[in-house]
């Protein structure tokens, strides 16, 4: 097993590697004058299990573009396996047509990572849970709930309230509600249309 650390998390990707006792995968990741995204794998990972970790967070156009280089680069390599361990899954807001004509862009980038080799998906708290049925691989859909319970049990609120900022947070902020026995609340979006000229 090896780990490989896109730019996005450096910081995050060190400190498992730590705890695993592994150096990270010796990579160059750079970019070239026109912000093309390089990326070479500077060491041998035949028949290795690979984690790559990279959040598809802002800018998630770039961060989401080093993913799929990333994957390709450690497939052309024979990575026995790539596991994405994507902490922040951008685009997962975008989980359902709410009009006629948009795409339902969290299954597309779902496609995407597949169709650039990947094995395994390894993410926390995606925007719903319907997200991990668009996967045609597995899925590890990890959940930071007892972090967030913890940290709001520490503290004093007065009159304290969950509120979920749309309807696909409902069934996590119910959660985190029940578990601290307090009230929750949902907020419901307006959306406005731009204005066309």
């Amino acid at each position: 097993m090896k780990v490989l650390s896109g730019t996005s998390n450096i910081k995050l990707s060190k400190g498992i590697a730590k705890i695993l006792k592994l150096k990270l995968v010796n990579s160059n990741i750079r970019r070239f004058a026109d912000n093309e995204i390089y990326i070479e794998i500077n060491e041998n990972i035949r028949r290795n299990s690979i984690f790559v970790i990279q959040s598809t967070s802002n800018p998630a156009n770039d961060n989401l573009m080093e993913l799929l280089l990333c994957i390709d680069a450690l497939r052309r390599s024979s990575a026995k396996s790539i596991t994405a361990v994507i902490p922040y899954f951008g685009y997962a807001r975008q989980d359902r047509k709410t009009s006629g004509r948009e795409p339902i862009t969290a299954k597309l980038i779902a496609n995407l990572l597949v169709s650039a080799g990947l094995d395994r998906v390894l993410t926390i708290d995606l925007h719903s849970d319907q997200i991990q049925g668009f996967f045609d691989i597995p899925l590890d859909h990890l959940t930071a709930i007892s972090l967030f319970t913890d940290h709001i049990k520490k503290q004093n609120y007065p009159n304290p309230v969950i509120i979920s900022p749309d309807l696909g947070s409902v069934k996590r902020v119910r959660k985190i509600a029940n578990l601290l026995d307090l009230p929750f609340a949902i907020l419901d979006k307006v959306r406005k249309k731009p204005n066309v000229v």
